[in-house]
């Protein structure tokens, strides 16, 4: 989707402090050799601190960043991976009632890792003269009972709020396109060998996403029809990340730096930066593996990262990617415009 006209009035995060992997292995929270498959250096710890007030908390940054014309927002878009409350209860209007109000549709995108690019495409397409702009908020902590951040998926989970305030004046950047795609063939990858009811989080059942993986990488080396699905997972980020960056007007080698999922340097420089004919230093995980997978956060964790370490400039193109269950792929290509702007948007590299 090529976007006209769309811009990041704001961004703001919040990211805790990290714990080590070093220390996670001294405390047998996970071995060493846990460890060296990832290859993380440590993961943002937000302790009893509820997702939802991270949120807020990141929101707010993003909506002074912006100038804090709050009246302005005509819809929040809260993306999640993980638990967010009680049952029952939705984190979007917490955020409604403590910064946006009543006259703001607020709405949750459970998306998983893609969802701040799902909220992106919606916003893109929203049109309401009184409140044009749109808050996206991301949000998650995963240190609850039945999730171990450190063995229950190939990678590391760290907690973390971002937001972006999207809007058709001129800001931090200019978001030239965004588009997503996906294989659904290979939908069951996501739930392998569990059962769809009665969902784990009533049952108490731990999560484990390294016994399903293994369990379905099995299935698919086992079944051609599932291997064909799996290399078409490559042929289709081709396609979307040919057509976004045409779209907006960008050709590969233009791109000054990628901002990814924080998942592992293989399936980063294998899926992504080989791709784009990148080296991993125009990566975003030298950053991302300190903080570990942030749920739906990593990519506007990263662009921030990236603006106020001073490694992005005005001028420069930066593509954000992800993939997610699904299996989806999503990407946008975003133009830095006014780094200045983004100076005080929250709390982050603070591993």
């Amino acid at each position: 989707m090529r976007t006209a006209e769309f811009f990041i009035g704001g961004l703001g995060v919040f990211v805790p402090e990290s714990v080590s992997v070093e220390t996670a292995v001294e405390r047998g929270w996970c071995t060493a050799e846990e460890a060296a498959v990832h290859g993380m250096a440590g993961a943002a710890v937000a302790g009893e601190v509820p997702a939802p007030e991270m949120a807020l908390s990141a929101a707010r940054d993003a909506v002074a960043a912006a100038g804090g014309r709050v009246g302005d927002v005509g819809m929040l878009l809260y993306c999640d991976v993980w638990h967010q409350g009680p049952d029952g209860w939705l984190p979007q209007y917490f955020l409604q009632r403590h910064l946006v109000g009543g006259e703001t549709l607020a709405v949750e995108l459970h998306q998983g890792c893609n969802g701040v690019f799902a909220a992106m495409e919606l916003a893109a397409a929203y049109d309401r003269a009184e409140r044009p702009d749109v808050l996206v908020v991301a949000a998650d902590n995963f240190g609850t009972p039945r999730f171990d951040r450190w063995r229950a998926a190939p990678t590391v989970f760290g907690d973390a709020a971002s937001a972006v305030l999207l809007t058709r004046r001129p800001g931090i950047a200019q978001v030239l396109s965004v588009g997503s795609a996906a294989v659904p063939e290979l939908e069951e990858g996501g739930r392998y060998g569990e059962p769809m009811f009665p969902p784990g989080a009533t049952t108490g059942a731990h999560v484990d996403w390294v016994t399903r993986d293994e369990e379905y990488t099995r299935l698919v080396e086992n079944s051609s029809e599932l291997r064909i699905a799996w290399i078409m997972v490559q042929k289709v980020m081709m396609q979307l990340v040919g057509r976004v960056l045409a779209e907006a007007g960008v050709r590969a080698e233009q791109l000054a730096y990628a901002a990814l999922t924080n998942l592992a340097p293989d399936a980063i420089e294998h899926r992504w930066m080989e791709l784009l004919r990148m080296p991993m230093s125009k990566s975003t995980w030298d950053f991302g593996r300190t903080v570990g997978h942030l749920g739906a956060s990593d990519p506007l964790v990263s662009l921030h990262h990236l603006i106020v370490t001073g490694k992005a400039r005005p001028g420069d193109h930066v593509l954000m990617g992800g993939i997610g269950s699904g299996v989806t792929i999503s990407c946008a290509v975003v133009k830095i415009l006014d780094v200045e702007g983004a100076e005080n948007g929250g709390d982050t590299d603070r591993a």
